[in-house]
């Protein structure tokens, strides 16, 4: 029988033989405990409360919370399916740490054709993409670096692009909400290069009363057009969204900057895949000394091309930390694609849902009502249960990737996307958490950690119109959970909700 240091309640309350009244009262005790807690079917008081401020009504919330023992604690409306936004980046993840390896990684190659001859290449210079989520302008210039060191100083030949290992056909980035600009639109590539996007960061200047833009990369085929006054009052709201000409070839920024906001920094897509790949090659390759005065095309890697060199991402330990931490959706694409990807095959949607689905199976995950469209929750037709959700995650607290799947979530109070929430509560630096939100959507996902290192697990999805109003009900949920885990800590009881499966099978490689 389990018990926990740091907690006083049922503390000389352990079982003795030679002792029949105190044996009787623990057990009585034992026997009395779910009398403490809320019926299972029925919603905490503080977080019907909050729905109901919030005009929700209970019938468009779902939530489960198990117990350190998969014991449910809570079950409301577990096995309606649901849209849970960016939560459905677990499924993503587990199934890409389980399938593949926390020590799994892209590869990023680089070939030329023709001769060298005194530093100068006779042919083209060949760019194919692995898939990898982490090419950032930094991991590029590292590449670039290398060709360079490998001899290569002018590229006679063009700029070629691989991008055969995803055939996903090119996106409108407005398609989902109208946001063409929004980094989180970017879709996935085989080459995905520092996102598409560029950083913009914002300098006023009070003394001169103006705003500077400096961007990066500073890329001549991307006009930043300025028209910005520097003002005063709060920061609230800024900033605007800049008019764009499509796809991101001119951003024109109007309006005030409040001085109060200080430097801030924005992120931009921008430019089509292959003019983005085009430009930064440029800038990068020509600040290294280098010239190119070639085009930029796409092709399949030549027969005679010779390997030049090989760029390895970082490993999918790391990155999915920037997923989830952060929510990043085309990283979380990257990844769903990869799984899709079989003994050199072109990555598809199709291949990546049916690869997702029969990891699911074979891990005893299996959800009718899972639908997956991207795996990254951009989307308004995936649909998953908290229930699924719920045994999903006792399933990965139980998995030999758990260490890194749990230090992928944000912590709460702390960093990521919940470094603002549950400021000043119990929770803070108690909780990892997924968060998902876009219109009419709002979830939350993950683990609190009770006293005596009991860990539960949480589900919380909202689907309604005025989800944007339920982070009252979302904290209120997390908080009731620590509560029931820390007052469940030194019970010992050793219960299994039979539909959690308490020891995984073995996962499959």
């Amino acid at each position: 029988m389990d018990t926990c240091p740091d907690c006083t309640r049922g503390v000389g309350l352990q079982p003795d033989p030679r002792n029949p009244l105190r044996t009787f009262l623990v057990v009585l005790l034992f026997a009395a405990e779910p009398l403490f807690a809320a019926p299972v079917g029925k919603l905490p008081a503080e977080v019907a409360d909050a729905l109901r401020a919030a005009g929700i009504p209970a019938a468009s919330y779902a939530a489960v919370v198990l117990d350190a023992n998969g014991r449910t604690l809570l079950s409301h409306n577990a096995d309606v399916p649901m849209n849970p936004a960016s939560v459905m980046k677990l499924v993503t993840t587990f199934a890409g740490l389980d399938r593949l390896g926390p020590a799994y990684v892209w590869r990023t190659d680089v070939y030329a054709t023709g001769a060298l001859e005194n530093g100068r290449l006779r042919g083209d210079l060949i760019l194919k993409g692995g898939g990898d989520p982490g090419l950032t302008m930094e991991a590029f210039w590292m590449l670039l670096r290398d060709v360079r060191a490998r001899g290569i100083a002018a590229i006679d030949g063009d700029l070629v692009v691989d991008r055969s290992a995803f055939a996903v056909p090119d996106e409108d980035p407005g398609r989902f909400d109208g946001e063409p600009t929004r980094p989180y639109n970017a879709a996935p590539e085989a080459l995905l290069l520092n996102h598409r996007s560029i950083r913009l960061t914002f300098v006023p200047d009070a003394a001169a009363q103006t705003v500077s833009i400096l961007p990066e990369p500073a890329l001549p085929d991307v006009t930043i057009i300025n028209e910005l006054t520097l003002g005063a009052g709060p920061c609230n709201g800024w900033p605007q969204k800049p008019d764009a000409d499509l796809p991101g070839r001119r951003l024109t920024f109007r309006g005030t900057y409040p001085l109060a906001c200080g430097e801030k920094v924005r992120h931009f897509l921008s430019l089509s895949p292959l003019e983005y790949t085009g430009a930064l090659f440029g800038d990068v390759w020509r600040g290294m000394g280098g010239s190119f005065s070639g085009k930029v095309r796409e092709a399949p890697v030549p027969a005679d091309a010779r390997l030049v060199t090989v760029a390895v991402s970082r490993p999918l330990a790391d990155l999915v930390k920037d997923i989830n931490k952060h929510s990043n959706n085309v990283m979380a694409r990257q990844l769903f694609l990869t799984l899709g990807r079989t003994n050199g095959t072109p990555a598809t949607l199709d291949a990546a849902r049916a690869a997702v689905m029969r990891w699911a199976d074979e891990r005893g995950l299996a959800a009718p009502e899972l639908v997956l469209e991207n795996g990254a929750g951009l989307s308004r037709a995936e649909r998953v249960s908290a229930g699924s959700l719920a045994r999903l995650l006792r399933v990965a607290q139980e998995s030999p990737v758990a260490p890194e799947f749990v230090a992928s979530l944000p912590l709460a109070g702390n960093d990521g996307t919940l470094e603002r929430w549950f400021q000043g509560s119990p929770v803070a630096g108690r909780a990892h958490l997924k968060t998902g939100y876009i219109e009419g959507v709002r979830g939350i996902a993950g683990y609190v950690h009770g006293d005596g290192g009991r860990t539960s697990v949480v589900v919380g999805l909202v689907n309604h119109p005025n989800a944007i109003g339920a982070t009252a009900a979302q904290e209120a949920l997390v908080r009731w959970a620590l509560t029931m885990s820390n007052a469940g800590c030194c019970t010992g009881m050793r219960r299994a909700d039979p539909q959690v499966p308490s020891k995984p099978p073995t996962p499959a490689r």
